[in-house]
C-alpha cells in the first residue's frame, strides 16, 4: 500500500500495519537481510495515474483528504493545524474512532484530534493541546490517551486526553528533545527516545501504574558485543528527570544513539530506529538485550537504503511522511504529507480505505 515512506515513521507503520500480530526480531531480521527486488504485491498493482488526490493506489482503493492546514476539518468548525506530525487513532465507545495528530511548530504546537462515527464519517475535530512547543511524535497509551512529545532540549511528554480534560504535562518522564514514547503495559514501563545525534533512550517506571506522575527514569548503558557491535547486554542507569542524560555528569555511564526516533512496542519487544545511522533496533527486556535489526553497512541493498529520498505523494517530494495509524478496524490509513504539496508548508491529512490484510 505504503511501499516506501519516511524512515522516521517506519515502526508505527509496520507495527499497525500488521494489527498486533507478534513479530520478533529474527523476523525483522531476516526481512532486512534479503534485498529489495521488484515483485507482486498482495493488493495488486498500483496505479501508474495518481487519483484526484496525488495517491497511487491498488484496485479496491480510494482515498480522501480529511484535513488541510488553515482551513477547516469538514463538518466541523475546527480548523487544521501545521505541521501535522506524529499520530494514532483510538477506538471510541460508539463504534467509532478518533485520530489525535501533532504540531510540529515552534511555540506553538500542540495536538489536535478528528473523530469519526462507526460509518467513517467525520464529527468532531478539536484541540487536545495548546501552549507547547515543537509536538513531533509520541504515542498511544492502552488506557487511550495520546503521549504527545515536544522535540527541544526543553521538551516535556504531555498526556491528551479525548474526551474533554486538559493535556497534562508529564515532567517525571524527563526534560530533554523528546521523539516518541511506547507503552509495556506487560512490564508497566514507558520507553523513550531522544533525538539528539548522541541521543540517549529511556525506561520509565511509574511508581503507580497506569498513572505517569511520578517514577523513575533510566537511560540504557550497552555493552556491546565486539567486534560487530549488532548486539549487546542493557543496564539501566537511573537518571535525573530535569535534563538529558547526555548533558548529565555522568553522561558516561549512558551510551548515545545517532537521533532517535520512532518507538513501539510490539509482542514483548520495544523497536526503536535512529535516524543518523539509518539502524532500527530492538529490545528485549526478558533478556536485557538490545540487537540491531537493519544497518545500512551490513545490508546495503535492504528496503530502508535511501528512503528518505522516495515518496508515492504526486507532487510531495520535498515533504515528509508522518503519523501514519491504522482505524480500530483495521481497513483505513490516516497519514499526512507534513508541509504538503511542492513544500508550500500548507500541511495535508490523509485516508486510505481499502481491504488491507489483516
Amino acid at each position: 500500500m505504503l511501499p516506501t515512506m519516511n524512515r522516521r515513521q517506519f515502526l508505527g507503520w509496520t507495527a499497525a500495519g500488521f494489527c498486533g500480530v507478534t513479530l520478533g526480531a529474527a523476523f525483522w531480521r531476516d526481512v532486512f537481510a534479503q534485498p529489495a527486488v521488484p515483485g507482486p504485491s498482495p493488493y495488486g498493482p498500483i496505479s501508474d495515474i495518481p487519483d484526484e488526490n496525488g495517491l497511487r493506489l491498488p484496485a479496491g482503493f480510494s482515498s480522501r483528504v480529511i484535513a488541510r492546514t488553515g482551513k477547516l476539518v469538514p463538518r466541523t468548525t475546527h480548523l487544521w493545524h501545521p505541521l501535522p506530525d506524529g499520530g494514532a487513532c483510538f477506538p471510541m465507545a460508539d463504534g467509532g474512532w478518533a485520530y489525535t495528530s501533532n504540531s510540529e511548530v515552534p511555540l506553538a504546537g500542540g495536538a489536535s484530534m478528528i473523530r469519526f462515527d462507526a460509518a467513517g464519517q467525520i464529527v468532531d475535530a478539536r484541540r487536545i493541546l495548546a501552549g507547547t512547543s515543537v509536538n513531533c511524535a509520541g504515542g498511544p497509551t492502552p488506557w487511550g490517551t495520546w503521549l504527545s512529545c515536544e522535540e527541544w532540549d526543553g521538551g516535556r511528554v504531555w498526556e491528551c486526553y479525548l474526551d474533554g480534560r486538559l493535556a497534562e504535562p508529564r515532567p517525571a518522564l524527563g526534560i530533554f528533545t523528546h521523539e516518541a514514547a511506547a507503552v509495556d503495559p506487560a512490564r508497566q514501563a514507558v520507553y523513550l527516545t531522544e533525538d539528539e545525534e548522541n541521543g540517549r533512550f529511556y525506561r520509565f517506571l511509574p511508581d503507580f501504574w497506569p498513572s505517569l506522575v511520578s517514577g523513575r527514569l533510566y537511560a540504557a548503558r550497552v555493552k556491546w558485543d565486539n567486534p560487530s557491535e549488532l548486539a549487546g547486554d542493557v543496564r539501566w542507569h537511573q537518571v535525573t528527570a530535569d535534563l538529558s542524560a547526555r548533558l548529565s555528569p555522568s553522561f558516561d555511564n549512558t551510551t548515545a544513539f545517532d537521533g532517535g526516533e520512532g518507538c513501539w512496542y510490539d509482542g514483548g519487544l520495544v523497536y526503536f530506529a535512529t535516524k543518523g545511522d539509518n539502524r532500527v533496533l530492538v529490545y528485549d527486556d526478558a533478556r536485557r538485550r538490545l540487537e540491531v535489526i537493519h544497518d545500512p553497512a551490513v545490508h546495503p541493498d535492504s528496503p530502508l537504503s535511501g528512503v528518505d529520498n522516495v515518496t508515492v505523494l504526486e507532487g510531495h517530494d520535498r515533504s515528509e511522511i508522518t503519523g501514519p495509524a491504522f482505524n480500530p478496524a483495521g481497513d483505513r490509513l490516516y497519514f499526512s504529507s507534513q508541509r504538503g504539496v511542492n513544500n508550500e508548508g500548507i500541511g495535508m491529512t490523509f485516508e486510505v480505505h481499502g481491504p488491507f490484510r489483516g
